[in-house]
């Protein structure tokens, strides 16, 4: 499977997933559908599917207008999540399929929105698998927990996808991960491996590069988030679990101004 960046907004990605051996083709959160089309277009792929992580505008708001641009395209969202133009509601564990070889599972992550799905890729077995975290993982990050709690969100990330395989690429929803990692530092000033990348990810900006994809395994190395279960976590922001880490961590980085 091929994997096409697309800058949209103002620090939004949406992203192209295109079956090599078909040329079929699924766009994750397609906010701004012309240009997805464009690059849809340039890249030979035939867009079929659309997979949405969740109901805000700046991920769902280009929903209905693909729909006029491609007719018959398929629409999928969380099945409590309201999603603008949804065909097709999925709930956790549901599978679908693109092309010849590519496959989706999708993962109920929940605490961002209620019915918030991230979408787990696999393709041929020499390549590492994706997945599409939208809101929920960031690099180096998580979102805001408009609808949830502490405990889904560590559902959500210390379970559900701190779970998948080392080498599995992260495609979050924002481009936050130079912030993300200025604000993980405050949290592990020795954490080496958060320093060297944040001096990476700047360089990366300063090119007009993106600073994704991670992978799950570096996230359990530096994403403050995702570290929760550790005890020297815990102690450095005075809690006496995960979840009250996670809580704590939360409402330093929502008070946090880098």
């Amino acid at each position: 499977m091929k994997i096409l960046h697309i800058p949209c907004l103002e620090d939004n990605y949406s992203y192209l997933i295109i079956d090599e051996q078909t040329k079929e083709a699924a766009v994750v959160d397609p906010v701004e559908p012309e240009k997805v089309l464009d690059v849809a277009k340039l890249n030979g792929a035939d867009v079929k599917l659309v997979f949405t992580t969740h109901h805000h505008w700046d991920h769902a708001g280009g929903n209905e207008k693909i729909k006029t641009l491609v007719p018959g395209i398929k629409v999928f969202g969380g099945s409590i999540d309201n999603v603008k133009g949804c065909t097709d509601k999925m709930d956790n564990g549901d599978k679908i399929s693109l092309g010849a070889e590519t496959n989706v599972l999708c993962l109920h992550t929940p605490c961002h929105t209620k019915g918030h799905i991230s979408y787990y890729v696999t393709g041929k077995e020499d390549e590492s698998p994706a997945v599409f975290t939208g809101d929920t993982m960031f690099i180096a990050g998580c979102g805001k927990f408009f609808e949830g709690t502490a405990e889904q969100m560590y559902q959500s990330l210390c379970v559900t996808l701190s779970s998948l395989p080392k080498p599995t690429r992260v495609y979050c929803g924002h481009e936050y991960t130079v912030k993300n990692l200025q604000f993980a530092l405050t949290v592990e000033p020795e954490n080496a491996k958060i320093a060297e990348k944040l001096l990476w990810a700047q360089n990366q900006r300063k090119s007009g590069s993106p600073t994704i994809p991670s992978t799950i395994a570096e996230e359990l190395e530096t994403n403050p988030f995702m570290r929760v279960d550790l005890p020297e976590i815990q102690e450095k922001v005075g809690s006496n679990s995960a979840v009250e880490a996670l809580r704590e961590i939360r409402k330093l980085k929502d008070n946090w101004r880098g």
